[in-house]
């Protein structure tokens, strides 16, 4: 927790200001509503706008201290509607010292727990409904007052080394003593921690509709004093909820995540820079999007030489007449283009098990990455608790905004000083899994899983693009804008930073859905339940696509690309061109994964097969040669996640290890743990290395070479749905020296700072750039000795069909290019998007290193 300000022995004073004349779902910064559409204010009146279980809004900025000390606290309470007559288990009121999980007060917030105490809707005052404190006894004349206004509050005072706790309730015209509960002997453990208002309905059922799109509650005037108090001004979230930037050939991208605004509210956001010690200077103002309820800015010519701080400004009406500036502050960090060392950090997965991931995010900034991807399943349907909305699809698109805004609640200071990547999988549309057919509507028939089968999205178009604008407007600009089907975006694209080529792309978009195009293989939620069909030989049908044209096109032409600089290429997308996992023999789909055992350390799992899961890129299997084929023309490693599982293989085409690197990266929070225990070990692996590790096939056929899994293990650690998951994030060190890459797998408590905390087995695995296009040569080329340049680029093109072979930075100025067939190749020397280029035609081959040497001269005049 912050230090926050003490109360001490002098009270302090809270007042809710929930103004007249102001009407919007977020309810304030020092509050956070669960669920966010379930609330908003309106005419100076806090309201619950649902009838369903345990909605409560956490107050952030206060907390009850763990000194002896007292309490005062007041609230307004009323009923909105008469619909909820029969529910007699329904109440609203007040939770009392709340703590989470993991004693953090964002976790507090979410899912903390604590006494309780309040007025049911039949007018019963009770206290602590957990320590079955008092019978709830049903009061006519209190019931008849909250249907117009009650007014509760609550007294606690220390008693011996326990407590005593008061809740009257009163009528607020005339302040007259309606009924009372009191309680002596309470454990002083239950008055530390946060405090919050519930308005609680358990379901029920009315002419077979659920009562829960019915308004429940009202609240207002909510008063808090007494020297218990402690005050944590530095809490509050809002209005600018969090930023993202990216910084790509001096072109700034910057997002401004802001609350669902009023009609009322200001609609534009400022971005200034600080010149000098302390100048600030505007330089830009956006407007809030409809929807996502993000600014974006891109400036171009920026200063990419220094730090410099920047502030995005926002005028907020507090009340009708009354508006405050309020500030978000970071600093763009000087891109690295000299440092020897460039450190990427990589995470997928981020259900909320471990919210707020603080241990996730001290381990990242002890590495001090330059640079983080996220990619994908920044939110899950689940996060946040109390189910997901889907329909009406205006309250669905408000859900999923609470649940991405408790995504930056959590990484907001790892982020607000970093370049970001951030990419949406098939969780963050409220998919299970995710075949995008190029846009398209799914069906709308049967199961979740029967509609996501079918191919396409589940919810419309604008909300898709609605959840892409919070998640990537902050990336370059599109490689091509045009959208595919119903006008939904693309996002695809490259970003250029410390002469890193990044290419992004969106391998879940265009791919086609396995069920229409393999019917005999009777698929179910990706997975064949045909147990005779043969993915391996039937799977691969020439309809199916994986990455699509136009995503294929710019992967061959960024390969290509070798200006600004760049002397190293990555691949950032959703996962990884394989199928790396195991089940039991017995066993046909994963919905059994969350309930497998989790094995001690060491331990081999027996009668595991390799799977087919057509949610993997494995499959279609040409799409995935295709793919791989394009990067390895670049060297490029490749940076996933999704899988549940960190993975470091190699991939292979028409051999195994004749392609690239990959990192499929660990989930920060694993709900769907996988593993990998083939049944025959690896062919060619190291003698000490585990029977999982070599060179394999997947169930699709593909190679791959294992060299490093984190299968999950029993640690011994609580929570173990947390720890004995093989949680955590990956790093990729990239020495711009030596071309040296070191792939890192790091558990979610590895701190490297901390002498006992390793990576997990396996890993650090150390590659060299070049490894990246493993495929052997048949024959080489001239040797090419650069005088002029320092570290040019060489493309090689075969001139029988006009393809490029590959396209690399070389590590000093001379060179002896190899090529995989017999004939002529034009070669390109020197430095892209200058006039210091040199091209030889109709050069051919020789089968040794060791032929002729060509200078290329750059010093004498052209």
């Amino acid at each position: 927790m912050f230090a926050g300000c003490r109360g001490g022995e002098q009270p302090i004073e809270f007042s809710s200001k929930w103004s007249d004349g102001l009407d919007r779902v977020w309810i304030g910064a020092d509050f956070w509503a669960n669920r966010l559409q379930d609330w908003r204010v309106s005419d100076g009146r806090l309201e619950c706008l649902v009838s369903a279980y345990d909605r409560y809004v956490s107050l952030l900025t206060r907390d009850l201290g763990e000194r002896p000390g007292d309490l005062n606290m007041s609230i307004n309470i009323g009923r909105i509607t008469s619909k909820q007559d029969v529910n007699t288990h329904a109440w609203a009121g007040f939770r009392i010292g709340a703590k989470g999980r993991f004693d953090e007060y964002r976790d507090t917030a979410v899912r903390g727990k604590g006494l309780e105490a309040g007025i049911t809707m039949k007018g019963g005052l009770f206290i602590g409904k957990s320590l079955d404190a008092v019978q709830i006894v049903p009061d006519p004349a209190l019931e008849k007052q909250l249907i117009k206004e009650v007014k509760l509050q609550v007294r606690l005072k220390p008693q011996d080394e326990n407590y005593f706790l008061e809740l009257s309730a009163y009528n607020p015209e005339t302040g007259k003593l309606l009924g009372q509960v009191k309680k002596s002997g309470l454990p002083a453990k239950y008055f530390s921690g946060g405090l919050g208002l519930v308005a609680h309905f358990p379901p029920l059922k009315e002419g077979g509709f659920v009562l829960d799109s019915y308004p429940s509650f009202w609240f207002s005037h909510w008063t808090i004093g007494g020297t218990k108090i402690d005050r944590f001004p530095e809490r509050a979230f809002g209005p600018i909820l969090f930023a993202q930037y990216t910084l790509s050939d001096q072109v700034l991208k910057l997002t401004a995540q802001m609350p669902p605004l009023g009609k009322e509210d200001t609609r534009t956001v400022g971005l200034q820079v600080k010149k000098g010690e302390n100048k600030w200077t505007a330089i830009a103002e956006e407007i809030i999007r409809e929807n996502s309820f993000t600014a974006t800015f891109r400036v171009p010519h920026w200063d990419n030489t220094r730090d410099i701080p920047y502030c995005l400004v926002y005028k907020m009406r507090e009340t009708k007449d009354q508006v405050c500036e309020c500030d978000w502050q970071g600093v763009i960090r000087r891109e690295p283009v000299k440092q020897e060392e460039v450190v990427v950090a990589a995470f997928t997965g981020n259900n909320d098990l471990g919210f707020p991931n603080t241990d996730i995010s001290k381990s990242v900034e002890a590495h001090d990455p330059d640079l983080l991807f996220f990619s994908g399943d920044q939110i899950y349907e689940g996060v946040g608790g109390r189910g997901v909305q889907r329909k009406p699809v205006e309250k669905a698109a408000i859900g999923y905004l609470g649940k991405w805004y408790q995504w930056g609640w959590a990484y907001k200071d790892l982020i607000r000083n970093r370049p970001v990547i951030c990419i949406p999988d098939d969780h963050d549309v409220f998919h299970g899994n995710l075949w995008g057919a190029e846009g398209k509507a799914c069906g709308s028939k049967g199961t979740e899983s029967d509609k996501q089968d079918t191919g396409g999205y589940k919810m419309p178009p604008w909300w898709v693009n609605m959840v892409q604008k919070t998640q990537t407007s902050h990336l370059p600009d599109p490689i091509d804008p045009a959208p595919v089907l119903q006008g939904i975006e693309v996002y695809y694209t490259s970003l250029n930073y410390a002469g890193i080529s990044f290419a992004i792309i969106e391998d879940r978009k265009f791919k086609s859905a396995p069920k229409p195009l393999l019917p005999e293989a009777e698929i179910w939620n990706g997975w064949p339940q045909n147990q005779d069909f043969d993915a391996e030989k039937d799977a691969d049908v020439p309809e199916a696509v994986l990455l699509g044209k136009r995503q294929l096109d710019f992967l061959e032409q960024w390969a290509a690309d070798w200006s600004s600089g760049v002397w190293m290429k990555v691949l950032l997308s959703q996962t990884i061109f394989a199928n790396v996992a195991t089940l039991p023999e017995d066993v046909f789909d994963d919905k059994i994964v969350p309930r497998l055992r989790i094995l001690p350390k060491g331990e081999y799992a027996k009668n595991d097969r390799i799977v087919t899961d057509l949610d993997s890129n494995g499959w279609p299997q040409s799409g995935r040669n295709r793919a791989i084929q394009a990067i390895r023309k670049g060297f490029a490693l490749h940076i996933a996640g999704d899988q549940h599982l960190g993975t470091t293989i190699c991939y292979g085409v028409d051999e195994c290890n004749d392609a690239g690197f990959a990192l499929c990266v660990p989930s920060v929070s694993n709900v769907w743990p996988r593993r990998w225990y083939p049944p025959l070990p690896g062919k060619n692996r190291e003698p000490s290395a585990p029977k999982y590790t070599g060179e394999f096939a997947d169930g699709f056929g593909n190679k791959i070479t294992v060299y490093a899994v984190s299968n999950p293990t029993f640690t011994g650690k609580k929570p173990s749905n947390l720890y004995d998951r093989a949680t955590g994030f990956g790093l990729v060190r990239f020495n711009r020296v030596t071309r040296d890459i070191t792939i890192e797998c790091w558990p979610r408590l590895g701190d490297p700072n901390v002498a006992d905390n390793e990576q997990y087995p396996g890993w650090p695995v150390k590659i060299n750039q070049m490894d990246n296009y493993g495929r052997k040569p048949v024959a080489y080329l001239p040797t090419y000795k650069v005088s002029g340049l320092t570290d040019p680029v060489f493309q090689i093109i075969g001139e029988k069909k006009g393809e490029t072979i590959y396209t690399l930075r070389a590590k000093g100025n001379t060179f002896t290019p190899w090529v995989f067939s017999v004939g002529t190749y034009t070669v390109k020397v020197g430095e892209p998007g200058t006039d210091r280029m040199k091209v030889f035609h109709e050069v051919t081959p020789i089968a040794e290193k060791g032929g002729k040497v060509i200078e290329v001269d750059f010093i004498s005049p052209f």
